[in-house]
């Protein structure tokens, strides 16, 4: 408990990772959301969990804390399953620009400048 809320937290190696939730919230629950998502960022990482590497894939993390809760709404706790969805959102490139994260939007202007020098 801190300050009348629960505080789940996971320590590795120079990353730190925290749920909270109010004082009525399961701690268990809280437990297995922080779970999720730190098998999500191992596996979206290549279980290379280290900060610099997280700071170069912040999009991804971030994407997985949408994953996972939705207006305070727990979604998903399945890490595989979290991933997976992180993964598609990551590989979907006909999206439009505007709805790109800033590194697919790169990436997708990358590949139309080759594209465009191969002609």
């Amino acid at each position: 408990m801190f300050d009348s809320n629960i505080v789940v937290y996971k320590f590795v190696q120079d990353l730190h990772f925290f749920v909270t939730g109010g004082d009525d919230e399961n701690e268990l629950i809280l437990a297995t959301v922080l779970q999720g998502f730190y098998d999500a960022v191992t596996l979206l990482l290549r279980s290379n969990v280290e900060q610099r590497e997280a700071l170069e894939n912040l999009d991804l993390i971030l994407l997985c804390l949408d994953e996972i809760v939705d207006g305070g709404m727990i979604l998903e706790t399945d890490g595989s399953v979290i991933a997976g969805k992180v993964a598609s959102h990551n590989m979907d490139d006909g999206s439009p620009i505007s709805e790109q994260t800033i590194s697919q939007a790169l990436a997708t202007a990358r590949e139309h400048l080759t594209k465009s020098l191969l002609r």
